[in-house]
């Protein structure tokens, strides 16, 4: 049952790894430069200002999530 209960164990320790590198990954510059490229991620110029407030809403959130994430 021990064993059991450390491959468990062990499983959900790489998935929680796994979880803060692919936050991580994304969180990066070099990322959020590539994915503007992509024209699924390219924000619109001409989007009515009520979706610009929301976007720069949602950037504040991200942010505020982000930097109480990083270690210290």
């Amino acid at each position: 049952m021990t064993t059991r209960n450390n491959a468990a164990r062990n499983k959900s320790e790489r998935r929680e790894g796994l979880d803060a590198d692919i936050r991580r990954q994304f969180g990066t510059e070099a990322t959020t430069r590539f994915l503007r490229t992509l024209p699924a991620f390219r924000t619109e110029l001409d989007i009515p200002d009520r979706f610009k407030e929301l976007l720069d809403r949602l950037d504040g959130i991200e942010s505020s999530v982000t930097v109480s994430r990083r270690p210290r």
